[in-house]
């Protein structure tokens, strides 16, 4: 699902127009997510071991990665940070079943 608004911020003229469009965007925010998953999904069928599954060196990577765009788009890296760590988190423990149930 892509966000396509039908009006920018600044084009809403009420609370409503704002509201109907916070709602969509997190519409597609959480179908991305599951999109996500999907490919965190695929992934253990690549991964040999469990230390391959957790990849701590890999998610550090990916959160400092997180934290520039989010600096970059002019938000608080450290709660972008909070996010993608409970986020991946969350995703690691699922992989890590769905490794288990493959093995």
């Amino acid at each position: 699902m892509n966000y396509n608004p039908k009006k920018t911020p600044i084009e809403c003229n009420d609370m409503t127009e704002i509201r109907l469009e916070i709602d969509h965007l997190d519409e597609s925010i959480i179908s991305l997510i599951g999109t996500r998953y999907g490919y965190v999904k695929a992934a253990a069928k690549f991964k040999k071991n469990v230390a391959d599954v957790k990849a701590p060196e890999r998610f550090k990577a990916m959160l400092r990665e997180r934290r520039l765009w989010a600096s970059e788009n002019g938000l608080n890296p450290d709660v972008i940070e909070k996010i993608y760590t409970d986020l991946v988190s969350y995703f690691i423990s699922e992989e890590m079943q769905h490794w288990k149930k493959r093995s």
